[in-house]
């Protein structure tokens, strides 16, 4: 709880502590005791105090907007009503209603001290982020580490990350190994484990050792620095849901501000009631119409729902993208960088008959062992023994075909299946689809390795997830080959697929797929690199991968997966309708209530006095609020 808050919550309870002491003396009498008429005057006295004390910063307010030309908001209903509750003194015949105005102003701080409190804690699982913001960063200077603002280290500077600091900008690991802490970025609760050759992203708190790093980025490009950028703005996007309720109480106001006055005056005037009836009639309506859990939950129902998310590494820009992203019923992807890793690895290993796969890998490892290819790394990675390079000789490149080389004494040779007929050795077709590598010992064949672009190991539980959510269409989008494109698409279970298409490309078959969307639905497309930013911006929900992703595809979309993990725009589906759920249980629920209140309170029913119009607006304000809240709650 703030300073202010802390300072509210006091000044309620003094004045609660007043209240319920002057009902103890109303109860027992003591006003009844003073001659008459100044008993009243003693109690219309007596519970200004608490009212004043509880309320003068709502008459504050409601007299700047009335100076200001901007009367018309809740401030000025509480003010009115409130006022009108203490005036009726002066209408002998009637009923003192000071201790309803008094309670009415105080139980309204009530509900404001309460929605105040419950913004704050929705507000710190995103303003907690702030906190990843690194104060320096370490750079070898003179043989000494000097910490110096992150604005000031170049790109490809060293710097040294100690253990309990945070990684201050983005790079590359170039010794040393450690774990670090994610979470605050990727909602991860898993360390990750980095070591030399791993890439960094600032924000992480690095755990254990110490390590180097180089950097590859400036500190206004990094990762940190475009997520604080991202909960900034995110407030400024309403949803259409967000306006259509500001839009709504701006003429609400007004219209019951003239309702309750029509209720004072015509009411004498058509139903006979008396001047004070009238009047209570009217104070009772004004405090029921206000607009408190509509302009109040709502906003914080979308706020909770950003929140939300950002704990689960899902950086959502703004509450328009978190209710267009509830309505997604087709989502569209590219491939590499997004289901895929975007880099080589072995898929599977098929040997002939009496071989060991240890024994083919290994003699493939030490034959590739001095080239720096991708593929040939991706060998040499799936290879658990250690490499004796003195074992190894005559290492022979040769060009389009693969390499050949002597291990151990013996001739190894590693490439396609033109090297294979080159050298006159049976090599069977493989059915499996990527880069086959035929390796053979001394012209004997042992077998051969799939090599291909390695999918992320949530991608085919990512499509799985979204047909859960309710998604009627996943369809892939790539520049790759038909047969690469088809064996993607049958293993992730992706409904349909276009391959080799050109960036343009991608953004023709997003026009025809939002051709044939319905008028509810909506599409999103998750990319991650440049090419991929054109197809963002035209989609109606563009998503794109923050760890690795380009600066183009996270600027351009609306939505950023913080850990690259396409499982997670399931998980931002799922929270997006929730919240609009929520939201709409709020609308119901208050206009609901406040209408039959309402109704209750016209004169010609008279049915509805001033304590059930303080539950008609503190109530269900606070049962909106704690309704609101739950969109903090995440099922994944």
């Amino acid at each position: 709880m703030t300073k202010k808050q802390k300072k509210k919550r006091n000044r309620i309870l003094v004045a609660l502590g007043i209240f319920i002491l002057l009902e103890i003396f109303e109860f027992a009498g003591v006003f009844d005791s003073f001659p008459e008429p100044f008993g009243l005057w003693v109690e219309f006295g007596a519970f200004l105090i608490p009212y004043l004390i509880a309320g003068h910063d709502v008459l504050q307010k409601a007299w700047h907007g009335i100076t200001h030309k901007q009367p018309f908001d809740e401030n000025l209903l509480m003010a009115i009503a409130t006022i009108g509750a203490f005036l009726l003194v002066f209408f002998p015949e009637s009923e003192p209603h000071m201790a309803e105005g008094a309670a009415v102003m105080l139980f309204y701080q009530v509900g404001e001290l309460f929605e105040s409190y419950a913004v704050g804690k929705t507000r710190k699982s995103i303003t907690a982020m702030m906190d990843i913001a690194p104060d320096y960063a370490n750079v070898m200077r003179d043989g000494e580490l000097v910490q110096v603002d992150p604005n000031e280290v170049a790109v490809g500077s060293q710097i040294v990350c100690k253990a309990g600091e945070r990684v201050p900008l983005d790079g590359v690991v170039v010794s040393g190994k450690s774990q670090l802490d994610t979470s605050a970025l990727t909602g991860e609760s898993v360390p990750r484990v980095v070591e030399e050759g791993v890439q960094v992203i600032s924000g992480c708190v690095n755990m254990t050792g110490m390590i180097t790093v180089e950097t590859t980025s400036e500190f206004s490009q990094s990762t940190v620095s475009r997520i604080l950028d991202l909960v900034e703005n995110a407030s400024e996007k309403k949803a259409r849901t967000e306006n259509f309720i500001s839009r709504f109480a701006r003429y609400y106001t007004p219209i019951v501000v003239g309702l309750a006055l029509l209720i004072a005056i015509v009411s004498p005037l058509l139903f006979g009631q008396s001047v004070p009836k009238s009047i209570e009639s009217a104070l009772v309506f004004l405090v029921v119409s206000c607009p408190c859990a509509l302009v109040i939950s709502v906003p914080l129902s979308f706020f909770s729902g950003i929140g939300a998310a950002s704990r689960v590494g899902v950086m959502v820009k703004g509450s328009s993208y978190l209710e267009a992203v509830s309505e997604v019923d087709t989502v569209a992807f590219d491939k590499t960088g997004t289901l895929t890793n975007g880099t080589f690895g072995v898929v599977d290993v098929h040997t002939a008959e009496g071989v060991d796969r240890d024994l083919l890998l290994s003699y493939a490892a030490h034959a590739e062992a001095y080239s720096d290819h991708p593929i040939a790394l991706s060998v040499i990675e799936s290879y658990s023994g250690t490499i004796n390079r003195d074992q190894i000789d005559n290492v022979e490149e040769l060009s389009g075909k693969g390499v050949s080389a002597n291990v151990n004494s013996h001739k190894v040779l590693i490439g396609n299946d033109k090297l294979m007929k080159t050298e006159g050795i049976d090599a069977p077709d493989c059915e499996l689809v990527g880069t086959i590598l035929h390796v053979s010992l001394d012209g004997e064949y042992l077998g051969h390795i799939i090599i291909a672009d390695m999918m992320k190991d949530d991608a085919k539980e990512a499509i799985t997830n979204l047909h859960k959510a309710g998604v009627k269409k996943t369809v892939m989008l790539t520049g790759d080959r038909e047969e690469v494109a088809a064996a993607v698409a049958k293993e992730l279970g992706v409904d349909e697929y276009r391959a080799q298409l050109l960036p343009q490309d991608k953004v023709t078959k997003v026009e025809e797929l939002l051709a044939q969307q319905s008028e509810k639905g909506k599409l999103a497309f998750v990319g991650d690199g440049i090419n991929d930013a054109p197809v963002l911006v035209r989609a109606d929900v563009g998503i794109a991968m923050g760890a690795m992703g380009s600066d183009a595809a996270i600027e351009a979309a609306d939505i950023v997966l913080m850990d690259d993990k396409p499982s997670r725009i399931a998980t931002a589906i799922n929270i997006a309708r929730k919240t609009m759920r929520i939201v709409r249980q709020n609308i119901v629920f208050a206009i609901g209530v406040k209408v039959v209140i309402m109704i209750l309170a016209l004169p010609v029913v008279g049915l509805a006095n001033m304590w059930l119009a303080v539950f008609g607006d503190v109530g269900v304000t606070v049962i909106a609020i704690l309704n609101a809240m739950r969109c903090l709650r995440v099922n994944e």
